[in-house]
């Protein structure tokens, strides 16, 4: 069973560079789920494996065996290994457990903010008097567009509602969601914090497109982007108004976007090169091999907590 659970703790460092390969080769909203449900396949695995670690060595401690019913310690391998691991398993939970918390804390704590310096209004839109050009999408319970003045001054009218579809797509789209939940998971395992950033990039990518589609011209919206960014160049960072979930439209690799919604729209008619279907199905297998080690080792442990308990004979 501890064999098992080395893969799910492994192939987050293998998953990763091909996901990041098979999200350059989509369309930015199809990248976007695929990332999400990477990452969160991935997370699910490898922290289900460390708590498999923590069950055998835990059965040494006279409290867990009474309370299983154990006639005797679940055996897998030497008890001074076993016990080392759990307890190394155990530190890395608890730990993780606490950061995970703490950042849950952190960015309600920085919404109520947000939210509060937006104002009550019920309008979809909410101006702040801030001369640093700023725009944001605002989750919530309705979702806002908040713009400050500093940066309605830097664009022209037409290139003020790019910049508002923009926005306006993050939030019907919920974006922020899809962004948590990879922040979330890259708390869980290092090696999907190399997620984070080319998610941000598709999210961008998929507002980018919507207000191309909602203005009526690609150019309109990659000069509303372009100038917006400028905008920032140079600013001081955001303060504590705008939140980490918050969804920016002068984010990300500006250049890269710009020259994307100057270049011809990707309709999605053809289907993906041999190259990317060859790398999306290394992903696919890489999660299912992920999926199914954790679940096989969860059936091999429940194996050998009945052999513990008596139940079926030993091996």
């Amino acid at each position: 069973m501890i064999a098992f659970t080395w893969v799910p703790l492994l192939m987050p460092f293998l998953a990763v560079p091909a996901a990041r390969r098979a999200a350059a080769l989509l369309a930015p909203r199809h990248a976007a789920w695929l990332l999400t449900v990477a990452a969160l396949v991935l997370a699910a695995s490898s922290t289900a494996a460390l708590a498999l670690l923590v069950v055998p060595g835990s059965t040494y401690l006279p409290a867990v065996a009474v309370l299983g019913d154990l006639v005797r310690p679940l055996a897998e391998g030497p008890p001074a290994v076993t016990v080392a691991l759990a307890s190394a398993a155990t530190g890395l939970l608890l730990w993780r457990t606490a950061v995970l918390g703490a950042a849950i804390r952190r960015g309600r704590a920085e919404l109520r903010r947000a939210r509060a310096a937006a104002g009550d209004g019920g309008a979809e839109l909410a101006v702040l008097r801030d001369e640093l050009p700023d725009a944001y999408a605002l989750p919530g319970r309705p979702g806002r567009i908040v713009v400050t003045t500093g940066m309605l001054r830097a664009l022209e009218p037409a290139e003020r509602e790019a910049l508002f579809a923009h926005e306006r797509a993050h939030l019907r789209g919920r974006h922020h969601v899809l962004l948590q939940a990879v922040e979330l998971a890259a708390l869980w395992h290092p090696a999907l914090r190399a997620l984070r950033e080319p998610l941000g990039y598709a999210l961008e990518r998929t507002a980018d497109e919507a207000a191309a589609a909602a203005v009526g011209d690609r150019r309109l919206a990659a000069r509303a982007i372009g100038r917006a960014a400028l905008a920032t160049r140079g600013a001081p960072a955001p303060g504590a108004t705008r939140p980490r979930a918050a969804l920016a439209a002068a984010a990300g690799p500006v250049p890269r976007r710009v020259a994307a919604l100057l270049g011809p729209a990707r309709t999605g008619g053809a289907g993906p090169a041999p190259a990317g279907r060859l790398v999306a199905g290394a992903l696919l297998v890489c999660l299912a091999v992920s999926g199914a080690t954790a679940v096989g080792a969860a059936d091999d442990l429940h194996t050998h907590i009945e052999i513990a308990q008596g139940e079926i004979p030993g091996r």
